[in-house]
Order: C-alpha cells, then sequence, then structure tokens
C-alpha cells in the first residue's frame, strides 16, 4: 500500500473503531460494563496500546534509518562526481570529452535510478550502460603523455571505481517498505484499543474532537512510517534535481 492509502485507511479505521466503541456502549446490558469488567478491558487495552506505541516507534527509527543511509549514498555520488571532474579538469584540453560526457549522461542516470527504484527494477545496476561504466571506458579511453598526467589517471579511475561501488551498495542496501500484513495488522490493534476507548466514553463534543485529533496524529505518524520507508516516490523521497546538477556547465 501506499502512504496516501495507509493514512487513509488508518485514519478511518479508528474513527470506526470508536464508533463500534460508543455504539457498544449504548446497545450492551449495564452488567456487561461492570466495574470488573471494565478493569480488565482497560489493563488488556492498555497492554496492547503499549506494544502499538513500541511497535511504531521502532519502525519510524528503522524508515528513517533507511532513508538516511540512501539519502548517504547520493551524497557520495555528487561527492565522486565533483573529484572526478576536478582531476579532469587538471588532466588538460584531452578530457573535455569526458567532461561533457558526465554532464550529458548524469542527468539521465540519476532519471533512470529513480525510476528502477521506484518501479523495484534494478535491470541496469550493473551493465554498462550504467554511468559508471560510462566514465571508466571513457577514462581507459585517455592516452597521458608525462607522469603528471599518469598519476591524475589513476586517481581519475579511483574515484570512478569508488562511483560504481556506492552505486552498487546502493542498490545493495535497497528499501524497506513497510509490509501490507504488518500494517494491517497494527491498524487493527489500533481499532481495538479506540474501540475500547468509546467503550468507556461518555459520548460528546470535547469527545468528538478529541478522538478525531488522536486519530489524525496516529495515521500521520503511520504515514510518515510508508513514506519514509520509500525514499525515491512519495511526498518525502530524496531530492533528485541537486545530483542531477551537481556538475557545472562547462564555460
Amino acid at each position: 500500500m501506499t502512504s496516501t492509502w495507509i493514512f487513509l485507511v488508518s485514519f478511518f479505521a479508528i474513527l470506526a473503531g470508536c464508533a463500534i466503541g460508543m455504539t457498544l456502549r449504548l446497545r450492551l446490558p449495564k452488567a456487561y460494563l461492570s466495574a470488573e469488567n471494565r478493569e480488565m478491558i482497560r489493563l488488556c487495552s492498555s497492554l496492547l496500546a503499549t506494544l502499538v506505541a513500541v511497535l511504531i516507534s521502532l519502525t519510524i527509527a528503522s524508515a528513517k534509518s533507511s532513508y538516511e543511509t540512501q539519502d548517504a549514498h547520493f551524497r557520495q555520488l555528487a561527492a565522486y562526481l565533483v573529484e572526478a571532474d576536478q582531476l579532469l579538469a587538471q588532466y588538460g584540453p584531452e578530457a573535455t570529452g569526458m567532461r561533457q560526457l558526465m554532464r550529458e549522461a548524469v542527468p539521465a542516470a540519476v532519471d533512470r535510478i529513480w525510476r528502477e527504484k521506484a518501479t523495484a527494477s534494478q535491470d541496469t545496476a550493473f551493465t554498462a550502460r550504467s554511468l559508471a561504466e560510462q566514465l571508466y571506458t571513457a577514462v581507459e579511453a585517455l592516452l597521458p603523455k608525462n607522469d603528471i598526467q599518469r598519476g591524475l589517471k589513476a586517481r581519475v579511475e579511483q574515484a570512478v571505481t569508488d562511483l560504481a561501488r556506492t552505486r552498487l551498495s546502493m542498490f545493495a542496501d535497497g528499501d524497506t517498505p513497510v509490509l501490507t500484513p504488518f500494517m494491517l495488522i497494527l491498524i487493527f490493534w489500533l481499532v481495538v484499543v479506540f474501540g475500547s476507548f468509546g467503550l468507556f466514553v461518555e459520548p460528546g463534543p470535547v469527545v468528538f474532537a478529541a478522538l478525531l485529533v488522536f486519530a489524525l496524529s496516529i495515521s500521520t505518524a503511520l504515514f510518515l512510517v510508508a513514506d519514509l520507508s520509500r525514499p525515491f516516490i512519495g511526498l518525502m523521497q530524496i531530492p533528485k534535481e541537486q545530483l542531477k546538477h551537481t556538475l557545472a556547465p562547462l564555460t
């Protein structure tokens, strides 16, 4: 499920749980809502609410870690691109063609990476169409004329190798989207917890407003989990424009 669907399903499911609890309060005989029964239900709902809170906090932490890992990979890609470009600028006019290749290939490579990650397709991660392979082939074509150029070529090769390694690490880490069964079970637990709230509270405007705010808050937390777990799609996706325009145009 997408983050938007998770937000909508959880929000309306929680409100439905509140409505079910309030309906049961009106229809159940008073004997079923004795002090002993109320205490038992409160204890069970408190235990379930604690479990839900722990799971949500752990899931948010995991999703945030996955997001930051992928973001760090792209910052490394940008750094290696800039490093390689600066070294090629020092190499001389012979490397101008490769520098132009980098500026033409980077935007297309970034779009392809986002498309692959968004569709869970990694077919071009390790082929000659990848940015690192194009750059490495261009570096091999350079013919240094002196020791300085030979040293610069070796450093460029290392930067391109680091670029390829970073991209491989990015795909190896992968995304960790929230599993639908896990999210559905979590939403069911929330419905039970809020149903118990509605079972013991006297309906009124303040109660309705409070339950609405609480339902909205928890649904937003679940939206945050789902959105952070997919760094390349959604509202909080990693911005790709910065990487696409990392290299300044050649003058």
